[in-house]
Order: structure tokens, then sequence, then C-alpha cells
């Protein structure tokens, strides 16, 4: 169903899901194009980000934002175009960075909108390299991983927008750096393609040993994004002072209540304690501000273009395939920053 000029999709959550989201999770509806009223402009969607939060945000739970309400617009933010504007600033035909959601069309009084201008190169870049994802992995690895030349840094989901990320960045700072992936397709991109050293795939058999293999001096960087049997196999090399940057679990996500097998709590809070980790979590724009923003734009944008920083997107073709993405997504079937190509 290609988008239309008269009407909307939009796509609800329909009900809260007990573990993996189905077929009853959303729900998609049509309805009319709203109309912009003064101070106000209407955006029509051109790339929607599909991202790991998002699942949180289906649970009524506390969490750091407010859960989408049943019948309520999935959230997320889109890269979308101007129809037509009542907005100092914005003019019809300029790209923006939006946070409208799952649907075609959408009003915005301009709160949390970043004018793209009229002919931005890659648009859908701004839902990754240079957007939430990059940001994440440079403050993340940077500012809280504070990697330093001779270490070894691990990154788990290491083929996707955060992880392929962080490893190149850790590379650029002179560090030893070991990916986590799934797959022998995606671990071989990780070394070939994104340079880094080694790359284990986490549906072996033999993940601790392989991983264990990988890093003979041990962890002294970790950045979390997977949580899971990841995390078990890396707490055993974590080196003393390791730092581990914490943005994302995705492995557990879907849980219903705590996940089978033993307690693990005392095993973690006894590395964290032996070894002196530092481990923090961080919501990117909770954590940092406009200052280290505009440090990375301007070092992303720089490395982007001499070459230095290499991006993988996988884009998926209409709004009514996002559901079916998301799912991939959450399984780890996505390779590279996933986006949804709405018009």
């Amino acid at each position: 169903m290609p988008q239309a000029s008269d009407t909307n999709r939009r796509i609800v959550l329909a009900e809260r899901p007990t573990g993996r989201p189905d077929k009853n999770t959303l729900r998609l509806e049509i309805t009319d194009i709203p109309t912009p009223g003064n101070g106000e402009m209407l955006v029509r969607t051109v790339y929607l980000s599909l991202d790991p939060y998002m699942r949180g945000r289906m649970n009524d739970a506390k969490s750091y934002a407010e859960p989408v309400p049943i019948g309520g617009v999935m959230t997320a933010q889109v890269v979308g175009q101007v129809v037509e504007s009542n907005l100092e600033g914005y003019e019809a035909g300029d790209y923006v960075l939006n946070t409208s959601g799952w649907q075609d069309y959408a009003i915005s009084t301009g709160e949390q909108v970043v004018n793209l201008g009229k002919t931005p190169d890659n648009p859908s870049w701004a839902l990754g390299i240079l957007g939430m994802p990059g940001y994440t992995a440079y403050a993340g690895l940077l500012k809280i991983g504070e990697p330093k030349p001779g270490e070894t840094v691990v990154v788990a989901a290491a083929a996707g927008p955060v992880g392929a990320t962080v490893g190149q960045l850790a590379k650029l700072k002179g560090c030893r750096v070991v990916g986590i992936a799934g797959g022998p397709e995606k671990c071989v991109h990780v070394v070939k393609n994104l340079g880094f050293d080694a790359c284990v795939d986490h549906r072996t058999a033999d993940l601790s040993a392989q991983l264990r293999d990988a890093c003979p001096d041990g962890i002294d960087v970790y950045f979390e994004n997977v949580g899971g049997k990841v995390l078990y196999a890396v707490l055993p090399l974590l080196n003393p002072f390791a730092r581990v940057p914490v943005c994302g679990v995705v492995a557990w996500y879907n849980l219903p209540g705590l996940p089978d097998g033993p307690d693990m709590g005392p095993v973690i809070m006894g590395t964290l304690l032996r070894m002196k980790v530092k481990m923090q979590g961080f919501i990117i724009f909770d954590n940092f501000g406009p200052e280290v923003y505009a440090e990375f734009v301007r070092d992303m944008t720089g490395w982007l273009k001499d070459g230095s920083i290499t991006y993988k997107e996988h884009v998926v073709e209409g709004l009514e395939n996002a559901p079916v993405a998301f799912n991939q997504l959450l399984a780890g079937e996505n390779f590279g920053k996933m986006v949804v190509k709405v018009d």
C-alpha cells in the first residue's frame, strides 16, 4: 500500500505485548490528513527509524520516558518533508528530523525538530550515523568508555548502527577491537569492511572460549547494548578498572519476567567490585548536552567525509512492513541501521 496524498496511514499500539510483539500488538489505521493551524506545519514522513528502545515504550512500566498509550501512534524519529507551513523558519519542501512516529503525516509545532534544508545529502543518515545511534556510540565510548591506545575494546551487536560505529571509533583511538555479532556474514563484514581486529559469532556453542581467545589481554572497555549470554561471556574477561557503558540490553527486552537460568546478580556485582569496574547506563539526550552534540556532529561529519568511518543501512520498503521489520530488529536479523522508506 503506497503512501497517498489524501489519507493518512498510522500504526498504533493496539495492546501491550507479553514477550515478543505479535500480530495483535500493532494496528494499521486509515485517517484523514490533519490540517496545520497557526504556528504549525504539516510534515510528510519519508524515512522512519526503527530502534530497539521502542519495545520498552510498549510496556506500561516506569522508565525514562512515558509509554505509548493504547491507541496511540507508535513513537519514532522520522525524516520528513514539510508539505504546508504556518511556522516561521520552515517552508514547504524542507526536510526535517521529527518525532512524529509510525505514520504518513503529522502536525508539528517545531518542538524537537531539526531543519535539514531542502537538499540534504543522505537524509536518512540523520536517523543513524549522524543521529541518535551515531551520537550514542560517540558519547558512550569516548565520554564513558574513555578508550586508551593499546587497550582492548569489545562491542556487542557489532554490525548494528551503534556497535559498528563504536568499533570504528575505538580503532581511531588506537585500540584492539573485538566485535560480537550474529552469524558468519556479519562477522566477515565487521572485520573486512569495518576494520575490527576480530569478531566472534554469538550463535556459536563455545562463545566464551572464542571470546577469550580473541581477547588474550582481557577486556578494558565493553560497550554493552545486548545483555544476556554475551554479557555473561564478557564478565570473566574484564580487567581491573574496566569501563562498561550501557546503552541497551536488547536480549532481555521481550522477557515477561526474570530470565531463565541461575541468578547472575551475584556474579555481576561481584565482578564489578573485585575488578573495580565502572558500569554506567545512559540515555543519550539525557546524559549529554548541546556541547557534546556539536562536537559529535563536527567530528563525525569529518570522519565520514575522509572515509575514516563507514556506514551501512538496512532499508525496508513500506510503512505496512514496519511491524514485521521491528521484530526482525529485535531478533538481530537486521544488517546495519534499520529504516523504513515510507514514501
